[in-house]
């Protein structure tokens, strides 16, 4: 695992083996190519952090900070690990924390973010679950985006106003969701 662009561009991420599932880099690539035009100066949430790489891209792009949260303590040191070869530890906080909770918890009005990517564990609830979290506690800024990323049959809950479904995209077995707030 590698960042792609930004002031830490090339570095090279630790990928230690627990049980997480990292985005591939062409999954990586095409989320950052979504939404290139919109990380500079935003307030990034990345759920299910695992390595915590596309929370550390973001910050490489311009993000000005990123929250990162793994209910794995494994993943949690591999984030703060990661974060210390990119030089970004600076602009991060991490949490460990059961994403669920972590929303339903911090729900201060200044908790928001501009964009939040969330990649939960395939085969399990956890997609529809923390989608309809986020809904609930409200956890994004208006004409923020929400970058899920899921298996290509994953049901995805009613999406409804302020937040719109804005596209889908399909990767081999891999499901994208840009879900923006009006």
């Amino acid at each position: 695992m590698r960042i792609i662009s930004g002031v830490a561009r090339g570095r090279k991420l630790k990928d230690v083996k627990i049980n997480i599932r990292p985005t591939g880099d062409k999954v990586k690539e095409s989320i950052f190519s979504i939404i290139q035009f919109d990380i500079e100066g935003r307030r990034v949430l990345d759920l299910f952090a695992g390595s915590g790489q596309l929370g550390i891209e973001a910050l490489s792009r311009g993000a000005s900070s990123v929250v990162f949260v793994d209910y794995d303590l494994k993943a949690v040191k591999l984030v703060k690990e990661n974060l210390k070869l990119s030089g970004l530890f600076d602009f991060a906080t991490v949490y460990q924390a059961n994403a669920e909770n972590f929303l339903s918890k911090n729900s201060a009005p200044d908790d928001t973010y501009d964009i939040i990517f969330f990649d939960p564990p395939y085969n399990s609830s956890l997609f529809n679950e923390t989608l309809r979290t986020v809904f609930e506690f409200d956890k994004l800024n208006s004409n923020g985006i929400i970058i899920c990323e899921s298996e290509i049959d994953t049901p995805v809950p009613s999406i409804n106003s302020p937040y719109v479904l804005s596209k889908g995209y399909r990767y081999g077995n891999t499901r994208i969701l840009k879900i923006i707030k009006e």
